[in-house]
């Protein structure tokens, strides 16, 4: 599919020139800069110089007060604690900081996990009654319960008090906990919005540790596990999260904790460090197999582990709950893409719903994820589960899917999400029926520009402004992630240097030159199928991202080319 090439508005003159002058980088950099609200030296100084001291006092957060004297309270009366998370990243990540934390500090202290197939997402019944018949009395709840609000009731009934510490979306009325911990809340005045669920609970040990007088560093050496759930659940690398994930990748690089340390080495082909990608790419799936699999208690057994053998153990076996992953991922979406290849309505369509009943729950988001990525337009894709119809959504940029769904929600048990990904319940006799309705909704809806994938590109730039001062300081702007992409070039009218070729199977590697410019090696993943006419000898545009390779020892910079225009 050809991508729609997106240049990012100029940024004012006056403005380049000063941040330019003020920090002495070339204008093209102090653009990039101010593409990301750098606007002072000041600013630019805490971007390119991280430090722990700029986390916020996480006592500004609404609630906290009230739940370190909770926690306390418990701690002092021998109270039985319970540490409560959702099923992925962010939450596994979050019960395994926490709970690490306190069990150094209190004995009578367990975690619990939903079962995603018998419980579903956040706070349940079923974890409350195990709680209650278990003698437990302190509920601390992470990466959910925000919206629990007749859970909590329940557990108030039964003398159960909950610390809520979530980063979601408030409803209109918050839940009756003893606490409720989340920036998101409208009458909370913490400075940084957008942490991740492992974020709330890192801030809940900063505060204990604030109001005991401890060292600080006992909150730091679960940064690698802060800097996991910022990159897997996709919060915003900016203000605070970036802090966080620069001193969380040096940990995971240098002294990772046992756990992540025997996922690190199960992904041995990796050389040089470990990045947010990575950690997207290798970590992340791994951790997350566990509850698509089994029971995402096996991740937190791994994150927890003490020693080195013990998480080698069950990195094993979350490297095979990984392995069935992928396995089903890779048949389902294979069978997927038959069904749209062989239905040739579906060609004419603003939306994929596809249905089989046989297809495992646990991996749907997944394989609507990757339909979305070929064909570029609002997908769902369905299963049956336990005697319903349950199923996984994924949106394309600017386009509303939770709102798309809620002018279906007749036809729906149950739907719930965000403006590009959402879950949804129904009843059998009700799938043509929603797939009618959804095509017809999303038809009237949707722009047709929103039908095409596009490339947000920083600045058109040229060849020879690329040197190794460039790239270094590129570098600086390192982690990457959301609200702080990869920056992504434009060149116009490059020409190869020598014929470019296709490795593996639809990948292009090539070299080109600009004016006078030095050469420079590129590769095009999945682009193969412009060789013939880059080797015509006509010029054509590109845009990239800039990276290093290191191939046998030896470095140079690459352009890792995400779009070819002739």
């Amino acid at each position: 599919m050809q991508k729609r090439w997106v240049l990012k508005p100029k940024k004012d003159v006056e403005k380049i020139n000063k941040l330019r002058d003020e920090l002495g980088v070339s204008s093209i950099i102090a653009e990039l800069l101010l593409n990301r609200e750098v606007e002072t030296f000041e600013q630019a100084r805490i971007f390119f110089r991280p430090s722990l001291n700029y986390l916020h006092d996480p006592f500004l957060m609404k609630g906290m007060d009230l739940a370190i004297a909770r926690i306390e309270k418990a701690i002092g009366n021998n109270e039985k604690i319970l540490i409560y998370g959702d099923y992925d990243v962010d939450g596994t990540t979050a019960v395994s900081v926490v709970y690490s934390f306190f069990r150094n500090f209190h004995s009578r202290i367990e975690y619990y996990i939903p079962d995603r197939y018998k419980e579903g997402y956040g706070i349940s019944t079923a974890g409350i009654d195990y709680a209650h018949e278990n003698g437990f009395s302190l509920i601390i709840a992470l990466d959910c319960g925000i919206k629990a609000n007749d859970k909590i009731a329940y557990a108030n009934s039964k003398n159960i008090d909950f610390i809520i510490g979530d980063h979601h979306l408030p409803g209109d009325e918050l839940p009756e906990a003893v606490a409720v911990l989340d920036p998101k809340r409208a009458d909370c005045l913490y400075p940084y919005k957008e942490l991740s669920g492992c974020g709330i609970g890192f801030k809940i040990i900063q505060a204990f540790i604030l109001q005991n007088d401890m060292d600080m560093e006992l909150a730091y050496q679960y940064l690698d596990l802060v800097a996991v759930s910022i990159a897997s659940d996709i919060v915003p690398i900016t203000g605070e999260n970036r802090i966080l994930a620069h001193f969380g990748l040096i940990k995971l690089n240098g002294n990772a904790g046992c756990g992540l340390q025997a996922l690190i080495n199960l992904s041995s082909h990796k050389t040089g460090q470990f990045t947010v990608n990575d950690i997207v790419f290798q970590i992340g799936p791994r951790i997350n197999a566990a509850g698509r699999i089994d029971h995402a208690k096996d991740a937190v057994q791994l994150l927890i582990a003490k020693s080195l053998s013990e998480a080698k153990e069950f990195s094993v076996n979350i490297d095979d709950q990984n392995n069935v992953r992928k396995d089903f991922d890779l048949r389902i979406t294979e069978e997927a893409l038959s069904l749209l290849d062989n239905d040739a309505q579906q060609k004419t369509k603003k939306t994929t719903v596809l249905y089989k009943s046989d297809w495992h729950k646990g991996v749907i988001g997944i394989v609507a994820s990757r339909l979305t990525e070929r064909y570029y337009r609002p997908t769902i894709i369905l299963t049956e589960t336990n005697g319903h119809i349950a199923g996984s959504a994924r949106s394309v940029l600017g386009f509303d899917l939770y709102e798309a769904l809620s002018e279906c929600s007749d036809l729906l048990d149950q739907y719930g999400g965000h403006k590009y990904a959402a879950g949804l319940t129904m009843q059998q006799s009700n799938v043509v029926l929603f797939q009618e309705r959804f095509e017809e909704v999303v038809s009237r809806s949707i722009k047709p520009e929103m039908l095409q994938q596009e490339v947000l590109i920083e600045k058109d730039i040229k060849l020879s402004e690329i040197d190794s001062k460039f790239y270094r300081i590129l570098k600086q702007f390192e982690p990457f992630g959301p609200q702080n992409e990869a920056p992504i070039f434009m060149t116009k009218h490059v020409t190869v240097a020598a014929p470019a070729y296709i490795v593996g199977s639809t990948h292009l590697k090539l070299t080109v030159k600009h004016e006078d410019s030095s050469t420079f090696e590129c590769i095009g993943f999945g682009l193969g199928e412009h060789v013939n006419s880059i080797n015509s000898g006509k010029s054509f545009d590109i845009c990239y991202s800039i990276e290093e390779n290191n191939w046998r020892g030896k470095k140079n910079l690459q352009l890792n080319i995400k779009a070819i225009r002739f």
